[in-house]
């Protein structure tokens, strides 16, 4: 059963898709299940494998719901002894069930292939990251322009979202060639559950495109997610320059840090 359910966790992830692994790490007396026994649940609620049936089986579905939402793991310990106490059996064991996250790997989307975009996706792809470029100029998202991406979407911004995935795991970088652009697409953005959406350019770049966005009716508290100057302050010059102060953005509110310098500490 394991091998079953490892399989469908890595047709989950190469779909970006989110689910909650199960695994009971103890269990004594009339316990339903042993050690080791896992399950595997899905984002829809949908259950792969068991551990034990029943209301146990239920308490512990629903954790590992709240386990994807807030991409925290859980350990859970439970007593089968009386259901007038609010224990979820009668089978006299005790079980302790290790509840975790299984999140797709982190993606960074890059909307433009200039010379900043190219940039952005040769530094996220050092680090780890999957890299997807998009540019509605053909030419710009091809392999042969940006080799270090591992998807191309050559559509216009507004058509991204029906080309790919964005999930609480994507990290999506505007380097496009002009506010005009930004204006044009990046409604549809605002609605996704990405977990960063920056823009790159001047503060007056900036206000200029919220000013359209908001003139086209989209509600202010969507733009309030919007990174815009995107980067920290580096005084950066360079593509690379800019894509490193890009990247230190992302790396600082991914991992919760202060962009302090170390020795202020």
């Amino acid at each position: 059963m394991n091998q079953l359910l490892y399989k469908k966790m890595n047709e989950l992830l190469t779909k970006d898709e989110f689910a909650s692994l199960c695994t009971i790490i103890s269990s004594s007396g009339s316990a339903p299940r042993h050690e080791g026994t896992k399950m595997l649940v899905l984002q829809n609620g949908t259950i792969f494998g068991t551990v034990g049936g029943g209301k146990i089986e239920e308490r512990i579905r629903k954790e590992a719901l709240a386990s994807i939402s807030d991409q925290k793991p859980r350990l859970l310990k439970y007593s089968l002894i009386d259901p007038n106490h609010g224990d979820p059996g009668v089978c006299g064991g005790t079980v302790e069930v290790f509840v975790e996250p299984i999140t797709p790997e982190n993606k960074i989307i890059v909307v433009g292939g200039g010379h900043v975009g190219k940039a952005v996706v040769r530094l996220a792809k050092f680090l780890g990251y999957r890299v997807a470029v998009s540019d509605d100029r053909e030419q710009f998202c091809t392999p042969e322009e940006i080799p270090d991406a591992d998807e191309f979407f050559p559509v216009p911004m507004k058509d991204l979202p029906k080309a790919t995935r964005i999930t609480p795991s994507t990290y999506v970088v505007l380097a496009t060639r002009g506010s005009s652009i930004d204006i044009e697409g990046m409604e549809p953005l605002l609605d996704t559950p990405s977990a960063f959406l920056g823009v790159i350019g001047s503060k007056r770049r900036w206000l200029t495109t919220k000013k359209a966005l908001l003139d086209k009716g989209v509600d202010p508290k969507k733009l309030e997610r919007v990174h815009s100057p995107l980067g920290l302050e580096l005084n950066a010059e360079t593509p690379e320059e800019i894509a490193v102060s890009i990247m230190a953005e992302i790396i600082m509110l991914k991992n919760n840090g202060t962009g302090r310098l170390m020795k202020a500490k």
